[in-house]
């Protein structure tokens, strides 16, 4: 460092022109013509050619380690009667509403034994006592939360869970 060459003080907001250097310390004079004295360890050079003919090499990231499982999509569970069996027309709706709240506890353990992190559960709008039923399902287990899969404040048919 020598008279003449501006410096920036390390964790400071202050910058300015050298005027003298006396052994370890070096007086310099900001902008507004204040003076300052700091030891030569705390200034660093500002020079804009400083980093001029010096060669940045970039190098690639490390690729990120995500397990395969976490990469899926969630889990879908369409609880329309007609995707569920052959023939709908051949059972009452107690049946039916007694199949489709089997099938829902069936892959509730499912995903639990299989760790999975989210199911949505497709119920569709109709006239709720589907809804009903799964909402009191979900509301009797324990270790999820689950939410209206609700756009713009619209009903859309689906409850998405998440597990614990």
């Amino acid at each position: 460092m020598k008279i003449g060459d501006k410096v920036s003080v390390v964790d400071e907001d202050l910058s300015g022109m050298i005027t003298s250097v006396k052994g370890n310390i070096v007086v310099f004079k900001d902008e507004y013509g204040f003076t300052y004295q700091y030891p030569k360890e705390k200034l660093v050079p500002k020079d804009v050619n400083l980093y001029e003919n010096i060669r940045v090499v970039k190098k690639a990231e490390p690729k990120k380690v995500v397990s395969k499982k976490h990469q899926k999509n969630h889990m879908v569970l369409d609880l329309h009667f007609h995707h569920m069996v052959k023939n709908p027309s051949d059972y009452d709706s107690f049946e039916r509403l007694f199949i489709q709240k089997a099938k829902l506890i069936e892959v509730l353990d499912f995903c639990r034994k299989h760790n999975l992190k989210r199911l949505e559960i497709v119920h569709g709008i109709g006239d709720g006592t589907l809804q009903r039923m799964v909402m009191d399902v979900l509301e009797s287990q324990s270790d999820i939360d689950f939410y209206n899969k609700e756009i713009l404040h619209h009903q859309s048919g689906a409850v998405m869970i998440e597990f614990h």
